[in-house]
Parts: C-alpha cells; sequence; structure tokens
C-alpha cells in the first residue's frame, strides 16, 4: 500500500481537503504544539475504530476529544468552576481535562472506552482547529504512532510508522512543545494529576491555588491516554540515570557533556534547558533507535517540564 500523500497544514486548500477526509470518515495526521496527531471524527463509531486499528491500540485505552472553544467542550462535558479556571488559563494550549460526560453528548462511546468522564482538549493548533471548525464536530486524536513506540513530532515520523495505514498527513514542521498534553481530573472536590505533560505542574498549582494531587494509576484499566506502563518505548532498550554510557551503548545526554565519548550520541540541551530538552526528546529517543540496541539516558531534573520526560523515559524503560 502506498504511503499517506503530506501536504501543508497553513494550506486553506490542505485543510479544505483533510476536513473531507475526516467527514468521510477518514484518518488525517494533524500537527499539534505537543506532537502530531491522528484525528477523525469523534461523533463517528466506525472512523474512531479505524484509528484502534491504525494504531494497533488497545480498546480499553480512552482518546482525547479536540476541540475548538470553550463552547464545544462544554457541549461534551460539565466543567466546574476550577475546570473553568484552568481552561482560561491554559486553552488553547497543552492541557488536557477530564471531566464527567454531559448527558446527550454527541460523542462515541469508543472515544471514552466506555467510561463515565471524557478528556477535552483545546489545542494550541491552527491545523487541528481549523478541522473541527471546518467539520463541526470534535476530533478524537491520539499520537500519530504505532500505540506504544515513540510519539512522532514531524510529518516524517508519522509517515514511518503509520504512513501505509492513514489516509493524509498535514505537515506543520517539527512540534513546538514536544510532549504529549498534561492531563488532569478536575471536579468541585479538587484536581488530579492524570499524566504530567506540556504544562508544569507549578503553573496549574498557580492558577489552582493548591498542591495537585497524584492520581491512582490502574495500568490496565486506564482513565486517561498516556498510562500504560509501558509507552513511548523504542526498540532499543534504556537504561535510566546513566553518568555515561557502556560500551555498546549509545547516549542519550543532557546539559554539558564530555566529549570523549566515540559512540552515538544526542544532547537533548547542552545548555540544561528542559524546555528545549521536552522538545528534542522523541526525536532523540528516535535517532538514537536507529543506531544502537541499548541506549543509556543521563539524569534529567525532576522540576517544571522534567516531571513529564522522566515520565515518557520511565514507560519507555519498563519491560514489554
Amino acid at each position: 500500500m502506498s504511503s499517506a500523500p503530506i501536504l501543508p497544514a497553513g494550506d486553506a486548500a490542505s485543510l479544505d481537503r483533510a476536513a473531507e477526509r475526516l467527514r468521510a470518515g477518514g484518518l488525517v495526521a494533524v500537527p499539534t504544539e505537543t506532537v502530531y496527531g491522528l484525528a477523525a471524527d469523534a461523533t463517528d463509531s466506525r472512523a474512531v475504530a479505524r484509528i484502534y486499528e491504525a494504531k494497533g491500540r488497545p480498546r480499553f485505552n480512552p482518546l482525547i476529544a479536540h476541540v475548538d472553544s470553550l463552547e464545544r467542550a462544554e457541549s461534551l462535558v460539565h466543567l466546574s468552576a476550577s475546570a473553568r479556571a484552568l481552561a482560561a488559563a491554559f486553552w488553547p494550549g497543552p492541557l488536557t481535562l477530564v471531566a464527567p460526560l454531559r448527558e446527550g453528548a454527541e460523542i462515541s462511546d469508543l472515544v471514552t472506552a466506555g467510561l463515565t468522564t471524557l478528556a477535552v482538549r483545546w489545542p494550541a493548533s491552527p491545523a487541528m482547529t481549523g478541522l473541527i471548525a471546518r467539520t463541526g464536530r470534535p476530533l478524537a486524536a491520539p499520537s500519530a504512532n504505532p500505540s506504544g513506540s515513540v510519539s512522532p513530532t514531524t510529518a516524517e515520523h508519522v509517515a514511518d510508522g503509520l504512513g501505509d495505514r492513514i489516509d493524509l498527513i498535514l505537515d506543520g514542521g517539527p512540534c513546538r512543545v514536544g510532549l504529549e498534553s498534561t492531563i488532569l481530573a478536575v471536579d468541585e472536590t479538587g484536581a488530579l494529576l492524570l499524566r504530567p505533560g506540556g504544562l508544569a505542574r507549578s503553573e496549574i498549582e498557580a492558577v489552582l491555588g493548591h498542591a495537585l494531587d497524584d492520581g491512582d494509576v490502574d495500568t490496565d484499566a486506564p482513565t486517561a491516554p498516556g498510562q500504560l506502563s509501558s509507552h513511548y518505548a523504542p526498540q532499543a532498550s534504556i537504561r535510566l540515570e546513566a553518568a555515561a554510557p557502556e560500551p555498546g551503548e549509545a547516549y542519550l545526554a543532557f546539559g554539558p557533556t564530555s566529549t570523549d565519548w566515540s559512540g552515538p550520541v544526542f544532547n537533548l540541551s547542552p545548555a540544561g534547558d528542559l524546555v528545549e530538552a521536552a522538545a528534542n526528546l522523541f526525536s532523540g529517543l528516535r535517532l538514537l533507535d536507529r543506531k544502537a540496541d541499548r541506549i543509556a539516558v543521563a539524569p534529567i531534573p525532576r522540576e517544571g517540564l522534567g516531571e513529564a520526560i522522566n515520565d515518557r523515559l520511565k514507560r519507555a524503560s519498563a519491560p514489554r
């Protein structure tokens, strides 16, 4: 099967063509500020089923419904006062809110994986919001890669992983954030962090005025995407907290490092900038995965976006 055509995401004609494919039940890879998403009409169960089939994704793993306004989000879920405050502060942006599903909401049961809650996000992505506006429907969109593998941050990554299984790829260049969205469950009783991501805990807590709770995660019955114990994984094995690589290993470095290592090296941020490191994480893993069977990973601070980076690396290194 031939690979999906790649069209420029900033072109109106490309968005029109992509919207036509989505209305017909197709799958379109779309750039967002976090990673590339694999979009389908979230109201069409046959289309959503194609997402699970293309990715090889377990159907008990729920999806995020993407919207283009607060009003569209509130047509799908009940948002508490705290959730609205967070939406006002961070939407459009890398924040997903899990909230009670509104009765009569037009959303496929496959998106919620049968749960009574729905994950919603308004992304800072002209391509995604342009498609939502053109179709008039929320779009279900997990990362546009085979399930469990390294997330895509360029159109080429999408083509490499799913190019022969989907209908169209919109190319918006490299993703600015490079990590999936932060996911919170927010109701009148508080806020739970379900998945760290591209929005740092400290920024969220500043808006809420109190500390976030860490939600208990059942990896066999996830309540939000990205909670499986093994996820974001390259083919190579991963060794964490490595001060230096061992013979035969590639090295995913961070900060100033020695230049006397002769093996494959990718430095997430020579300056020790966690924002830069987050944007480079998945590209770096992909690059080293092509060069070695084992990847050693330097220690990375856990503050700010380091929390999400370490979460992804922990899942990448988990037994498969």
